[in-house]
């Protein structure tokens, strides 16, 4: 194997030093990985037509890539997924969703998915929701993505992982499971 490489990607209207991320990245970095954690403050506000383009230029992604996403970064890996060319080796999505989760629109979904080439550059994917989501990514989203994608489908009581009003400095369950 080369150089293990983590991406760590924000959910919407946030930035890399968020809640458990700035964590994440201390102990993956800790692992021996190297460790990116983008800013994308355009993140489900440009159209994801226009804005993966963008993302894709910005990283490299290989079989030793992790790819960790949080809400909007989560549904961001689904358009990454469908659209490398290499099998990365474990994505990790975090109070993902692949469906319109609430009555606002998001513009980081794309209208179809390509679900074999999502599931054909991955080697391991793991879903992470709960079923208290006050956003709407929860345990049913986990679900549909689960029900197309197999990989692993862990569902907590934990709220979004971390948010306005709700304190989530350490992700312990998620450090575990990254290889």
């Amino acid at each position: 194997m080369g150089q293990r490489r983590a991406i760590v990607f924000h959910g919407t209207g946030a930035h890399p030093d968020v809640v458990w991320l700035p964590w994440l990245r201390r102990r993956l970095a800790e692992r021996g990985y190297d460790v990116e954690a983008p800013h994308y403050p355009d993140l489900n506000v440009e159209p994801i037509e226009t804005f993966l383009p963008k993302v894709l230029a910005n990283h490299t992604f290989d079989r030793d890539t992790v790819l960790v996403g949080h809400s909007g970064g989560a549904a961001l890996l689904l358009a990454v997924l469908e659209h490398i060319d290499v099998t990365v080796d474990q994505a990790f999505l975090v109070a993902g969703y692949s469906t319109q989760p609430g009555a606002d629109a998001e513009p980081v979904l794309q209208d179809v998915y390509d679900w074999a080439a999502i599931r054909g550059s991955v080697r391991d994917i793991v879903f992470i929701n709960s079923v208290d989501d006050p956003y709407g990514c929860d345990a049913a989203q986990g679900r549909a993505m689960f029900d197309r994608l197999g990989g692993t489908l862990v569902v907590r009581d934990e709220g979004h992982f971390g948010d306005v009003g709700q304190p989530f400095e350490t992700f312990e369950l998620l450090d575990r499971l990254i290889g």
